[in-house]
């Protein structure tokens, strides 16, 4: 069997969906990956696409979606509620069989400097790729977003890894590198006092003492009329979709609201959904080989 890569970049539009298309057209046009899911958000104006395959034609498809991007969207004229600093503002790749993390992190360094040279924009290494570890998270790179990275890229601890002399006001920074799968995940809330939502956020989140592994923001959702909880678990395994939502659903009686519904942005692994459903049904002794699939896909 070939080695597979997976790929879920994020870009900053999700609105006008006729753009979204073409960037995506630049996954279905390309030979050995194939496009997993897609999704857009309007109040995040962010799109989150997932595809796999061969590792170099991965990297192939990631450039061409770069260059996609950098040229349908002008981030000097972008607004939304996700915190964002490029017209593709992250490229994570995501070794899934027979590719080593070491490997996967040399072909994020060649797609980064690719990018770079091609895109006219900056790039920074992050997570296993990071050149510093201060490097490593998206969210320490991103802090003061896309309106502060001018000023930002000329400080000496955040001198991006590759990219021109000038900043791109067009393009902005993405940060590309290597890291195991994560699941990205909303829960949404009875209220639309967003002050509720962050202060859920804040309890949770590792950089706060919650949960480890578990990068967490407040924010209201304009189509909605709801407060939302969103959440990345950079390390499904260890912090687990149903502890999780069990802290925010007690945390939110405390404020006398409820949870209203949850959702997973992108794909999950199966893992995650089994070990939800061990939980809440008290199954004993089950494991993966009881699953139907599992053992038709031997």
């Amino acid at each position: 069997m070939p080695a597979i890569l997976e790929c879920v970049p994020n870009i900053s539009e999700g609105r006008d969906l006729e753009k979204v298309e073409k960037i995506v057209d630049a996954i279905r046009t390309t030979k050995d990956v194939k496009l997993l899911d897609y999704s857009s958000d309007k109040d995040h104006n962010r799109s989150v696409i997932t595809f796999l395959g061969e590792p170099n034609a991965v990297a192939e498809a990631a450039l061409k979606l770069a260059k996609a991007a950098t040229e349908l969207i002008d981030m000097s004229t972008h607004t939304g509620g996700h915190p964002r600093m490029g017209a593709v503002d992250v490229m994570p790749l995501i070794p899934i069989k027979d590719i080593t993390i070491e490997e996967t992190i040399e072909l994020s360094k060649k797609l980064a400097e690719s990018i770079a040279n091609e895109c006219n924009m900056h790039v920074t290494l992050y997570e296993n790729s990071a050149s510093a570890p201060h490097r490593q998270n998206l969210a320490d790179i991103r802090r003061g977003q896309y309106e502060v990275m001018a000023e930002k890229i000329k400080e000496d601890m955040w001198i991006p890894d590759y990219g021109p002399n000038e900043f791109n006001p067009k393009a902005g920074m993405v940060a590309v590198g290597a890291r195991p799968p994560l699941i990205a995940y909303n829960i949404n809330l009875s209220t639309d006092d967003v002050k509720i939502a962050k202060n859920i956020a804040n309890v949770i989140r590792s950089a706060k003492g919650g949960f480890v592994f578990c990068k967490a923001m407040g924010l209201l959702i304009e189509e909605t009329g709801k407060a939302q909880v969103s959440m990345n678990l950079v390390n499904p395994d260890y912090t687990t979709i149903f502890r999780v939502f069990d802290m925010v659903e007690r945390e939110a009686h405390r404020y006398g609201v409820s949870v209203t519904d949850s959702e997973i942005v992108g794909l999950v692994p199966m893992k995650a959904l089994i070990d939800t459903a061990i939980y809440h049904l008290k199954l004993d002794n089950f494991s993966m080989d009881q699953v139907l699939e599992t053992r038709i896909w031997e």
